[in-house]
């Protein structure tokens, strides 16, 4: 079994901000397969069926961008998962060109809150990610405030074909294996 985590923020008023990119990441993947985020479970929205023929719980922690290592710990406790092997992060980077997607098989969590609470919770960094590029903030905004505001109508405009391409991703990763995927996504913008 995979467990495919999408870090955002829970609540109306991130909806469609920078931060919550996995959210919306992980919301493209469940439609397309059918499958509904109706489980509690965890301090997560879990949607559980089946992508590429294995296994699947998507997640979206609602701990909080921060907090998502406690979420993330939990899960993977539930379901019995080895990070290593079966666990993939979605998530926003601002060190990344808008829509530019990043496939590793592991490394630091960097600026990235989130990240950090989760390689902090697992005890480990070597769990693969896949980092979907916000740019970096225009001038001298704040880069907190920043991750927290909404797309500009030209960027949200490619939103749904961006999140396609990461589900796309997530659908070789779990066929075809992390490397294969690296291969083929990690070279395109």
């Amino acid at each position: 079994m995979w467990l495919l985590i999408g870090l955002g923020n829970p609540g109306e008023k991130y909806d469609r901000t920078r931060h919550n990119i996995g959210f919306a990441c992980l919301d493209a993947l469940a439609k397309r397969h059918g499958l509904e985020f109706r489980t509690k479970r965890a301090n997560s929205l879990v949607a559980e069926g089946s992508i590429a023929g294995q296994r699947v719980a998507l997640a979206k922690p609602q701990t909080y961008m921060n907090e998502s290592g406690r979420a993330v710990s939990a899960l993977r406790s539930w379901y019995k998962i080895e990070p290593a092997q079966d666990l993939l992060v979605i998530y926003d980077d601002l060190d990344l060109p808008f829509a530019r997607l990043r496939l590793r098989e592991r490394g630091s969590s960097g600026t990235h809150n989130g990240m950090r609470s989760i390689v902090a919770q697992l005890g480990s960094n070597a769990f693969p990610r896949l980092r979907v590029g916000i740019d970096q903030p225009p001038g001298k905004m704040d880069a907190a405030a920043y991750v927290l505001s909404r797309f500009n109508k030209e960027e949200e405009a490619q939103i749904p074909d961006l999140c396609d391409r990461v589900a796309d991703a997530a659908e070789v990763v779990l066929r075809d294996g992390v490397i294969a995927a690296m291969n083929r996504y990690n070279a395109t913008g």
